[in-house]
């Protein structure tokens, strides 16, 4: 019977090191992704590419704006019947441009959306790559986290890694 009893608690014993030992082997780290998306330099890049579209995309509808208000400010000078004659190529002219100016607003946001999936997808494949080489379990998003120490956090790493690969 004692002998039952050794074996068993020694099978305890085993089983519960064994499971500490696993426990123990699971490594888990963190990103700022909101620091890592600002700081990659391909963010800045498309930034700067986008903003310089937007300005000049602004700059092109101002002009067409301004040709609008100059042909209605001339419309009010003319008679009645030229008015009316006038007024349908005004609605023509208004309709046209909103419609272009949806469409190119459409565009600007389609582009951003697809740079902004390629840089996140940069840094996914950054992430796996850098858990993968380095034996981390799982890496986490730190906004999800409710607390965390600064030693689990891989950001400045994954910002290296990152822009290392863009230069």
């Amino acid at each position: 019977m004692k002998k039952i009893g050794v074996v068993l608690c020694g099978a305890v014993i085993g089983l519960a090191l064994l499971a500490g030992n696993a426990m123990a082997a699971e490594k888990f780290a963190y990103i700022d992704l909101s620091r890592t998306f600002s700081e990659y330099s391909k963010t800045k890049g498309y930034d700067k590419v986008l903003t310089d579209k937007e300005k000049s995309y602004s700059e092109e509808r101002d002009k067409k704006v301004a040709e609008l208000k100059a042909f209605q400010d001339k419309l009010s000078l003319l008679n009645d019947k030229e008015r009316e004659s006038k007024g349908a190529e005004l609605q023509s002219k208004v309709k046209s441009f909103q419609e272009s100016d949806r469409k190119k607003q459409a565009a600007l946001r389609k582009e951003q959306d697809e740079k902004m999936k390629e840089i996140l997808q940069d840094i996914e494949d950054a992430v796996k790559k850098y858990a993968e080489k380095e034996g981390y379990t799982m890496v986490f998003n730190d906004r999800v986290l409710v607390y965390q120490t600064k030693s689990m956090d891989i950001t400045d790493k994954i910002i290296a890694a990152l822009n290392a690969g863009k230069k």
